[in-house]
């Protein structure tokens, strides 16, 4: 029984290592991992409040699949980013005074990326899907966490800052570059509502809406460098 089991394996071996060195190899398959950082435009798409687009910055690493004989090339990463943005205030509850209030956003992502070459590899187009975990919202200027939040009569910029944690986006973007130097631009969109969880805070909405719906949007402008 034991010598069947053996004869059994060493043929199924033998069967595989034939496959797998028959096969014509007329390219090269070649990885490589890149270092890459840049600045970043931040902003939520919403009707729930007045928002205007900040600036941050981002940096991250990657694996790179190069392949020849595709029209395409693959890459996995994660980024880390920190972004800001400026959300519409008054001082007191009723006030003719309208200021900005300033958060920031600490996000992490994951992309697995497809990069279409429209000029070899020296120019392709980027698109893929990105799973994205994220802080909270937090403010700049402790000093405005009891400024009230526009479009609402009670809320109050510290009310809105546990907004959902997970979230599912998609990239579509641009590499330009010779070798080991690419300049990259991309856009980023949220699939996800990124304000749902402030509907599980119990806030006050009065004369607003209760229903709190908004997508992340952010460009990014960088440069990567590949090994």
């Amino acid at each position: 029984m034991k010598i069947n089991s053996l004869i059994l394996l060493v043929a199924i071996t033998v069967g595989f290592v034939t496959k797998s060195f028959a096969q014509p190899r007329n390219y090269d398959i070649t990885n490589g991992i890149g270092v890459f950082g840049g600045i970043t435009k931040f902003d939520i798409q919403t009707d729930n409040f007045v928002t205007e687009q900040g600036n941050g910055f981002l940096f991250g690493m990657s694996a790179t699949v190069d392949l020849p004989h595709r029209w395409y090339n693959m890459s996995y990463g994660m980024q880390l980013s920190e972004n800001y943005i400026d959300i519409s205030g008054r001082p007191d509850i009723v006030s003719s005074q309208q200021e900005f209030i300033e958060y920031k956003m600490f996000a992490a992502q994951l992309a697995l990326l497809g990069h279409i070459k429209l000029i070899g590899s020296y120019l392709t187009i980027d698109v893929g899907p990105m799973l994205q975990y994220n802080g909270k919202l937090e403010l700049e200027n402790d000093n405005q966490e009891n400024y009230y939040i526009n479009n609402y009569t009670n809320l109050q910029a510290n009310d809105i800052v546990e907004i959902s944690r997970f979230n599912f986006n998609g990239l579509i973007g641009a590499s330009v570059g010779y070798k080991f130097f690419r300049l990259k631009a991309q856009y980023i969109h949220g699939f996800t509502n990124i304000l749902r969880k402030l509907e599980d805070e119990s806030l006050d909405t009065i004369d607003g809406d209760e229903r709190f719906e908004g997508n992340q949007s952010m460009l990014v402008f960088g440069a990567m460098i590949s090994f």
